[in-house]
């Protein structure tokens, strides 16, 4: 029988099995939180980052607090916004 895990967890059942999975219990709320109907649907059509200009990049970076932004290339700030 599925525990209750509170007004928190909107799926009970999923977040069990997730955390059976050995996902961490934050990972498994978001998750079993997710309306199903737009679980797997990718956001907006934003621009690629390769498609943007070094100043596009620049001010993105400083938007996201991204640490040492104002010294690097545009393949080192794309690489930070995509591992940030």
């Amino acid at each position: 029988m599925t525990k209750n895990h509170g007004p928190q967890i909107k799926d009970d059942k999923v977040y069990e099995d997730l955390r059976e999975k050995g996902y961490s219990k934050e990972k498994s709320a978001r998750i079993a939180n997710t309306d199903r109907h737009k679980a797997g649907v990718r956001g907006g059509k934003a621009e690629k980052y390769e498609e943007r200009s070094k100043d596009e990049l620049y001010k993105k970076a400083k938007e996201v607090g991204i640490a040492g932004y104002s010294k690097m290339n545009k393949d080192e700030l794309i690489d930070a916004l995509r591992n940030h």
